[in-house]
């Protein structure tokens, strides 16, 4: 699988993700990729803002056709493909914060929003980088949260290398992708809070459900179903 051809680029558009879902639906091949220097719309997950200095985040979108079963954990394989990205550009390390957040040292450095469409066989993947946003530039709310990739590294050899490590990971088995997100949960061990309850992160399942151990046993959350607060 590859991604990168063809390739639409916006100065600035809404959304690229809203873009990407409009060309599946008019046939667009997979591996199509819309990119943008800024958004007007950008989101994240559950209809939160992604907000990013012109020219200094990789605002990205992706279409994958068709789907098939081993895309269901899609959620896991893509967030280990910009870790992994970003590796490659940067001298960082990279973990996973369940469901779609990549962190470097305990910051958010990266996320993912995916919108799929089954009953077309399509589904377009949305991913933010902060590639040279200085501290001070972000929103104040996100100044101690956030990080980026570093002022020496660019937004065109970022997507070259999500390109490459996204083409591998989305044709991945199950179990290669559960290995590696495994191998980069940021969340195992750690205590975490939710709107029904609390517990501390076991890991993810085989259907990459997150496992938690609480007072009354081990419960399985699903990430449409909850939003996670982090001890």
């Amino acid at each position: 699988m590859s991604f990168g051809e063809p390739h639409i680029h916006y100065m600035v558009c809404d959304s690229t993700n809203d873009r990407a879902r409009r060309l599946a639906a008019t046939g667009f091949p997979s591996g199509t990729i819309v990119t943008a220097d800024a958004q007007r719309s950008g989101r994240g997950r559950s209809g939160r803002s992604w907000e990013a200095k012109a020219g200094k985040a990789v605002l990205y979108s992706a279409l994958l056709r068709p789907l098939a079963p081993n895309h269901r954990l899609l959620p896991l394989a893509v967030p280990i493909a910009v870790a992994e990205a970003a590796e490659a550009v940067a001298k960082v390390k990279c973990e996973v914060k369940w469901p779609n957040d990549v962190w470097i040292d305990g910051r958010k450095v990266a996320g993912v929003l995916i919108e799929a469409r089954p009953e077309d066989g399509w589904a377009v993947i949305g991913v933010g980088i902060n590639v040279a946003t200085e501290p001070s530039e972000f929103p104040s709310a996100l100044q101690a949260t956030a990080t980026s990739l570093g002022s020496d590294v660019t937004v065109a050899e970022t997507i070259d290398a999500l390109n490459e490590r996204l083409g591998y990971w989305v044709a991945a088995e199950e179990s290669e992708v559960l290995e590696a997100f495994r191998e980069r949960d940021a969340l195992r061990g750690r205590g975490i809070s939710w709107d029904d309850g609390e517990g501390t992160a076991e890991g993810v399942d085989e259907q990459g459900n997150l496992v938690v151990a609480t007072d009354s046993g081990e419960v399985s959350l699903g990430a449409g179903e909850v939003h996670l607060k982090v001890a």
